[in-house]
């Protein structure tokens, strides 16, 4: 079985938990994760204060494909929704049938990006008004290729949720021992 790719995307103001716990157990997992910044450097600052030393520029792995792509929630979406590179990505993605991972506010840019459709996703509740249709009693939703989660509190989980259709039930749940989840 070939090693997954996967790509997170991140912006100035970017949720810590939510983008370093699934990073984490991906890699754990032996998956290849490239985090890139959204604007042309390479650290970039979450909303509490933690600058990330991100992999790559977008611009330098934009165009490759990889075979999940992971946004990350908080203040930072607002970032990655001004930026049609992203929602051209997500398209791109979906088009391709391949996986999209979407975590608190961050499922707003697949609507945006038009892939949600008749899925089932959740969201955070700060995006209820906007995503009317998110099941926000569920903690992760896995629907086709989508795999959305609520927000902090929940990125263990989706970390797990997604090693879990990257690689299998099984390795997750050995990740998921390994630190005692």
């Amino acid at each position: 079985m070939p090693i997954p790719s996967v790509l997170v995307i991140i912006a100035d103001g970017f949720e810590e938990a939510e983008t370093v716990t699934p990073v984490d157990l991906l890699r754990r997992a032996g998956a290849k994760v490239t985090v890139a910044g959204l604007a042309e450097g390479i650290h970039v600052t979450g909303r509490s204060g933690i600058t990330l030393h991100a992999d790559a520029p977008l611009s330098s792995v934009e165009a490759v494909d990889f075979d999940c792509v992971l946004l990350p929630g908080g203040p930072g979406v607002r970032h990655l929704r001004g930026d049609p590179r992203v929602a051209a990505i997500i398209a791109r993605q979906h088009q391709s049938n391949r996986w999209i991972a979407a975590i608190c506010a961050a499922p707003t840019i697949l609507k945006d990006a038009g892939v949600l459709g008749k899925s089932r996703y959740t969201a955070h509740f700060s995006v209820a008004a906007e995503l009317p249709e998110a099941q926000l009693d569920e903690r992760i939703v896995v629907d086709g290729r989508i795999i959305t989660s609520r927000g902090a509190g929940t990125s263990v989980d989706f970390g797990l949720a997604i090693v879990g259709q990257l690689f299998s039930a099984e390795k997750a749940e050995e990740v998921s021992k390994s630190i005692s989840a």
